[in-house]
């Protein structure tokens, strides 16, 4: 009795986590027991199973119904990219990469100040190094952002390092106006469709924001040449006074051209907003009511879309039943072991001049100076011991402590002080500080008023 790995899978391991089976096509890890691991070590095609014991077997049929494995005949041999690896750094699943700081729009937000090239491009070799570093530290999935990513010449030469390194490439942010019939023909040549997410700010308000006329019309046909292509759609909508009032109508409109998801954002007063000295974007209680205003809409409409209010509320057509409010983390149990933030432990961001900070945000405050250069130290000490790794390390728990405001708050044990990037629009030197949005929602009686509004709803049935 002969198995073998599916080619779908890898066996890997990190520090701390030295046993893992990889989903190659997802570019998730599931972590393992020893004994689990020693199992699928086996799973080679030249172990004879046939004495394995009760237990075993119940574990090689579950292992055979999921996929995982596969009957063989004996002497079938595994890929060498299947074989065990360990890494020799810590486990990050995900790199948001902004290979480049140039972009081909002049969008009054941009954190990096991408129209004036504010951090620029690494050249063609710094870059093939770091996706070269990136496969060589095991991460397994990347998602590629800018600036706007398609104007580097050789953005497919570092496609091609990704995919030629077993890396999976999920998502592709861009602003659509070089999304092109011939780009997305040369991805479906290389195998993959990964989702492009693309920015789009209210109906009759994008072009505003983007500071390129015909803006809005570019990135309409960029969704449905996407779908006319069959690769999934996503975007994300930053919301201002000016553009508040098109919620509604842009749910409606983006899902209209095959868009599958929406994550809204307030506009946040750094980089270009701020040098262009545009003011506050929107208060954030004014926020919140466009939000509560807005969640019986959706669902009259029929949840077009997945959609994320900011951390306001979620939800998705593909569990109706289902909702939440992601600033409120109901799951949490214990805050000296949860990461102040989930988000910042698995997924990295590479910025374009080649720091490795917790999140995109930090691209446009001082605080970025704080942490590493890839370029200096590489990759597998900045994601085993640096600034960055310490900070994504911070459990929860230092910073409830760290913050007076927060001891004997009832909301303490499921906020952890809100998101880092939000402290700092406080307190910009001071990471570890209050998120005032969290604040405002978990004080201010919001939770609350969701739950009452959901009340009101009657949910679809289950898909």
């Amino acid at each position: 009795m002969y198995y073998i790995l599916d080619e779908r899978y890898a066996l890997r391991g990190w520090q701390k986590l030295p046993f893992a089976l990889l989903d190659r096509r997802r570019g998730r890890a599931t972590f393992l027991k020893k004994a689990d691991m020693k199992l699928l070590l086996d799973m080679d095609g030249r172990t004879d199973l046939e004495g394995a014991s009760g237990q075993q077997k119940e574990a090689l049929k579950k292992l055979e119904e999921e996929g995982v494995i596969h009957a063989c005949e004996p002497g079938t041999k595994l890929k060498d990219d299947q074989l065990y690896k360990f890494y020799d750094n810590r486990y990050i699943r995900t790199a948001h990469w902004s290979v480049t700081g140039r972009c081909n729009y002049r969008c009054k937000h941009c954190y990096m100040s991408a129209p004036d090239a504010k951090y620029g491009e690494l050249d063609h070799e710094t870059a093939m190094g770091i996706a070269r570093q990136i496969v060589d530290c095991g991460i397994a999935e990347v998602t590629l952002t800018g600036g706007e990513p398609l104007v580097r010449p050789d953005f497919f030469d570092l496609v091609d390092v990704l995919l030629d390194g077993g890396v999976r490439i999920s998502q592709i942010y861009s602003n659509g106006r070089l999304v092109t019939d011939d780009l997305l023909k040369k991805l479906e040549d290389r195998g993959i469709r990964p989702e492009f997410n693309m920015s789009f700010d209210g109906v009759g308000w994008h072009d505003w924001l983007r500071g390129v006329p015909g803006a809005e019309k570019y990135v309409t046909d960029a969704f449905l040449r996407c779908r006319e292509h069959g690769f999934p759609t996503g975007s994300e909508m930053c919301i201002h006074e000016r553009n508040k009032h098109t919620l509604r109508e842009t749910v409606r409109f983006l899902a209209s051209v095959g868009c599958g998801s929406l994550k809204t954002n307030p506009i946040s007063d750094v980089g270009a907003w701020k040098e262009g000295g545009y003011g506050p974007g929107i208060e954030i209680e004014d926020l919140f009511r466009v939000y509560l205003d807005y969640i019986p809409r959706y669902y009259e409409d029929g949840m077009p879309l997945s959609l994320q209010l900011g951390g306001f509320f979620s939800a998705s057509p593909g569990s109706p039943k289902e909702w939440s409010i992601p600033m409120k983390k109901d799951w949490c149990k214990d805050p000296s072991r949860e990461c102040v933030c989930g988000h910042a432990r698995m997924v990295m961001y590479i910025s374009a001049e080649g720091r490795a900070l917790p999140c995109m945000s930090l691209s446009g405050m001082p605080i970025q100076e704080n942490y590493p250069f890839i370029t200096q130290i590489g990759l597998r000490q900045c994601i085993t011991d640096s600034s960055y790794m310490r900070l994504i390390e911070t459990r929860g728990s230092e910073v409830l402590a760290h913050n007076p405001e927060c001891r004997g708050c009832e909301h303490a044990g499921y906020c952890l002080g809100g998101c880092r990037a939000g402290a700092l629009e406080t307190s910009p030197d001071d990471i570890m500080g209050r998120d005032m949005a969290a604040c405002t929602l978990l004080k201010g009686g919001w939770t609350d008023k969701i739950s009452k509004v959901m009340e009101t709803i009657t949910l679809p049935e289950g898909r």
